[in-house]
C-alpha cells in the first residue's frame, strides 16, 4: 500500500509521464506505449489525486482534455469547452455510472440514454454562421485548439452550407474525425509504394491527415466525419434531447453514425455492448468503446459537469486490442504451398479477449520495415479473429543488445534450399511434398471442412499420421486401415473405424470442392468454384491455358499461371490419377442458368440467416450462377438481410441497392 510519504512522488512520476505521452501522442502522432498502458497509468493518477486531493494541481492531465495546441495553427478558444470523457472498463462500473445519475436526480426510474460507438478519431468543432462553415477547431486542450478550417474544408462529407430550413445563426456541431478502415488500408499502401513510413494505427493516420500544413495533402486522404453533438447555438432553442439534436444536424446534411441507438434503460446498456463488441470487426470503422449520453438535455444541465467531463456521459472501454509486451524468439513456419512464415515468440499478453504468444511478422520485407528484433517491446494488436500481429516496436524501450533476425537458408523442417523469387515478398522451400512440413498442412487443408470435409481427421492425427510414415500423399489416406490407426496414440478400433467411413463418405464429393482441397495456390472456394463451372471436367482443365483461364471473371494472369504450373506438373497429376483410382468422384455440373434470374448478379449477405448458414446459402446461390461479394457497392445487385443485419444493410440503403429477405431468398433457390 502506498504512504502518504511516497504518494506525491509517485503522483510526480506519473504526471510526468503522462505529460510526455500527450506530448508524443498528440503533437508528433507517434505513441510511445499501448491505449490500454495509457488508460492503467492515467487511472491510478485519478486514484491517488482522489485519495489526496490535497495534491491536485490545476496543470494535473487530470485536470486538462489533452495537449496545448501546435504553434503552427492559429488558436481557437472554444465557445463552448470540448471536454473528455471517464472511461468505465466493465458492467458493474457502468452500472454504477448509472446509480450515481440516478441519485443526483434523486430518483428511481430508469433513465434513458442514447448509444454512440466510440469512434477512434480526432475530435473537431466546426462552425457555421447564416449556413456557411466559417470555422473548423480540434479538441486541443478542451479550452483552445487549432484552427484546421482549410483542411476541413477538404473533407468530402462535410457541408460546406448547412441544408433544410429553420438553420440558425450562429451554430458549432462536434463529432470525430476518422479514416474510414478500407481508407486507411489504401492510405498505408499508398505509403509503402512511395517509400514513406506507414502508419501505425487509423486515429494516427487521421490525426496526422487533418493536421497537414499543405491542406492539398489533406484533400488526398479519405477522411470522413460523423458528428455527435452540438456546441454554441445562436438564433435558435436547443431541442429537448440528444437525439433530436442529432436529427437535426442530420436534417442539416451532417452525416450521424448508423449505429446510434435510444435505450431506454441501463439492461438495454449492457445488450447494446454485446451487440456492437460481436459485429465491432465487421464496422466499416474502428471504435474502441461505447458512449453512453442520458437522452435528455434538461437532465443533462441538471447534472452539470466535473472538471474535465460531463456527469450526464461515459464511455465504455472494450478489452484492449492493443498491448505491449516482449520479443523473446522469432521463428519461422512452413506452410502448405512452401512460404516460410516468421513468427514471433511473445511474453503471453492478454489483448483483445485472449492470451496472445505468438504473432506473425508476414515476411523478411515487414521484420526489416517495422525494425522488429528479439529482445525488443512491441505493441501487438489482435482485431476479432484476426491473427495477432506486431503493428511497431517501442523503440526507446529497446535494450543496449538486441538480435537482429536473418532468414534461414535452408528450411527447418528438411533442410532443403529456401528461394524467394524476385519481385515476390515471400520466401519459399524448395522442398514440395518431400517437405514434412508442406505435406501435414497440404493435407490438413485437403480433409478441411471446405475441401474434402473428412470428419474426424483433425491436425493432431494429420501430423500423427505423418511422422508415423503412414501418409505422404492424399491418395494415401484412402489406404488406411483399422490396424494402421489402431497404432497410433489416443486411435482406439472405435474411432478408428470411424474415420475409415469418413473417408469412404468423402469420396462423394463436387468437383468444385476437390480443386479447392488439392491446395493449387491462391485458388480459393470461389475460384475453384468457377473454374469447375467453366471447364465441367477435369480433363478439360488439365489442358487448360493462361488465355483459356483468363477468360473466368475472377481469375487474373497470376492465379492462371499457379493453375496452368501445378497441372504441368508430373507429381501432381500422379497424385490426382491415385485419388481418382480410389474412387473419388463427382456429379457433372453443368454451368446452364438460362432459366436462372440470378445469372452474373452481384449478392451480398449479411445478418444471421435462419434456414441456411452462411456458406450453404453461398454455395447455392453460387451454383444459380451469381457471385457472392463480401461487401457492398454501386456493382451490388441485391442485399440479403437476415436477423440483426448491421452497416451492410444501411450502405446498401444509401447506395439504392435492393434489399430482400430471407424469403426471397428460399424463393429463389426453391425456384
Amino acid at each position: 500500500m502506498m504512504t502518504s510519504d511516497s504518494a506525491p512522488h509517485r503522483i510526480t512520476q506519473l504526471r510526468e509521464q503522462i505529460r510526455e505521452l500527450n506530448f508524443r501522442y498528440y503533437r508528433h502522432d507517434d505513441p510511445l506505449v499501448s491505449d490500454a498502458e495509457y488508460d492503467r497509468l492515467f487511472a491510478e493518477l485519478k486514484q491517488l489525486e482522489q485519495q489526496h486531493p490535497e495534491l491536485i494541481t490545476p496543470d494535473s492531465p487530470t485536470q486538462r482534455v489533452g495537449a496545448p495546441p501546435l504553434d503552427k495553427f492559429t488558436q481557437v478558444t472554444h465557445a463552448l469547452p470540448m471536454l473528455s470523457l471517464d472511461n468505465v472498463f466493465d458492467t458493474v462500473e457502468l452500472a454504477a455510472f448509472d446509480q450515481r445519475i440516478k441519485d443526483r436526480l434523486n430518483t428511481e426510474q430508469s433513465v434513458e440514454y442514447v448509444a454512440e460507438p466510440k469512434l477512434d478519431g480526432l475530435a473537431i468543432s466546426i462552425r457555421y454562421e447564416k449556413g456557411l462553415l466559417t470555422q473548423a477547431a480540434t479538441r486541443g486542450d478542451g479550452m483552445v485548439g487549432e484552427d484546421v478550417t482549410t483542411n476541413v474544408r477538404t473533407i468530402r462529407n462535410v457541408p460546406l452550407t448547412l441544408q433544410g430550413f429553420d438553420i440558425p445563426e450562429v451554430v458549432e456541431i462536434r463529432g470525430e474525425i476518422y479514416l474510414p478502415k478500407q481508407g486507411f488500408e489504401k492510405l498505408n499502401q499508398q505509403q509503402l509504394a512511395q517509400g514513406k513510413k506507414i502508419f501505425v494505427n487509423a486515429r494516427n493516420a487521421a490525426a496526422g491527415s487533418l493536421r497537414q500544413l499543405d491542406s492539398s495533402v489533406t484533400a488526398t486522404r479519405p477522411l470522413a466525419l460523423y458528428c455527435y453533438s452540438l456546441g454554441e447555438i445562436i438564433g435558435m432553442r436547443l431541442p429537448e434531447s440528444h437525439l433530436e439534436a442529432l436529427k437535426l444536424i442530420e436534417s442539416w446534411g451532417g452525416a450521424i453514425c448508423p449505429d446510434i441507438e435510444l435505450l431506454p434503460d441501463l439492461s438495454a446498456c449492457q445488450r447494446y455492448i454485446e451487440k456492437l463488441a460481436d459485429k465491432r470487426d465487421a464496422l466499416p470503422y474502428e471504435i474502441d468503446g461505447v458512449v453512453f449520453k442520458v437522452n435528455s438535455l434538461n437532465l443533462q444541465k441538471r447534472l452539470g459537469f466535473v472538471s474535465r467531463a460531463p456527469r450526464w456521459a461515459i464511455a465504455y472501454k472494450f478489452p484492449a486490442q492493443e498491448e505491449m509486451t516482449l520479443v523473446e524468439a522469432i521463428e519461422v513456419q512452413v506452410g502448405r504451398t512452401g512460404a516460410i512464415t516468421p513468427v514471433a515468440r511473445l511474453k503471453p499478453v492478454f489483448v483483445g479477449g485472449v492470451t496472445v504468444s505468438n504473432a506473425t511478422l508476414h515476411n523478411e520485407d515487414e521484420i526489416r520495415r517495422k525494425d522488429v528484433r528479439i529482445g525488443d517491446t512491441v505493441i501487438v494488436r489482435r482485431a476479432g479473429d484476426v491473427i495477432p500481429e506486431i503493428v511497431g516496436v517501442v523503440t526507446n524501450k529497446r535494450p543496449a543488445q538486441t538480435t537482429v533476425f536473418v532468414m534461414p537458408e535452408n528450411c527447418p523442417a528438411c533442410d532443403a534450399k529456401v528461394e524467394r523469387l524476385p519481385g515476390e515478398a515471400i520466401a519459399r522451400c524448395s522442398g514440395g511434398l518431400s517437405c514434412p512440413a508442406q505435406r501435414k498442412e497440404a493435407l490438413k487443408h485437403f480433409a478441411s471442412r471446405k475441401a474434402m470435409d473428412i470428419e474426424g481427421l483433425g491436425d493432431k492425427l494429420v501430423e500423427q499420421l505423418v511422422d508415423a510414415e503412414l501418409v505422404k500423399t492424399p491418395a494415401d489416406l484412402f489406404h488406411l486401415t483399422v490396424a494402421d490407426l489402431s497404432q497410433l496414440e489416443r486411435m482406439g478400433d472405435k474411432s478408428a473405424e470411424n474415420l475409415i467411413q469418413a473417408l469412404q463418405a468423402a469420396k462423394q464429393t463436387r468437383f468444385a470442392r476437390f480443386l479447392y482441397a488439392l491446395g493449387i495456390r491462391e485458388v480459393g472456394e470461389a475460384t475453384a468454384r468457377s473454374m469447375a463451372l467453366h471447364y465441367v471436367s477435369l480433363d478439360n482443365l488439365k489442358v487448360a491455358t493462361i488465355e483459356s483461364l483468363l477468360e473466368i471473371e475472377d481469375i487474373g494472369p497470376v492465379v492462371a499461371q499457379h493453375v496452368v504450373t501445378f497441372f504441368e506438373q508430373p507429381h501432381n497429376l500422379e497424385v490426382i490419377d491415385k485419388l481418382l483410382e480410389q474412387g473419388i468422384v463427382w456429379e457433372e455440373e453443368k454451368p446452364d442458368y438460362a432459366d436462372s434470374e440470378l445469372y452474373g448478379k452481384t449478392i451480398v449477405l449479411t445478418g444471421t440467416l435462419t434456414h441456411f448458414s452462411r456458406s450453404e446459402a453461398k454455395e447455392k446461390l453460387l451454383a444459380l450462377g451469381a457471385r457472392v461479394a463480401g461487401s457492398v457497392s454501386a456493382k451490388t445487385d441485391f442485399v440479403v438481410a437476415g436477423r440483426d443485419a448491421g452497416t451492410k444493410l444501411t450502405k446498401a440503403a444509401s447506395l439504392g441497392v435492393a434489399v430482400v429477405d430471407e424469403a426471397q431468398l428460399q424463393q429463389w433457390i426453391q425456384s
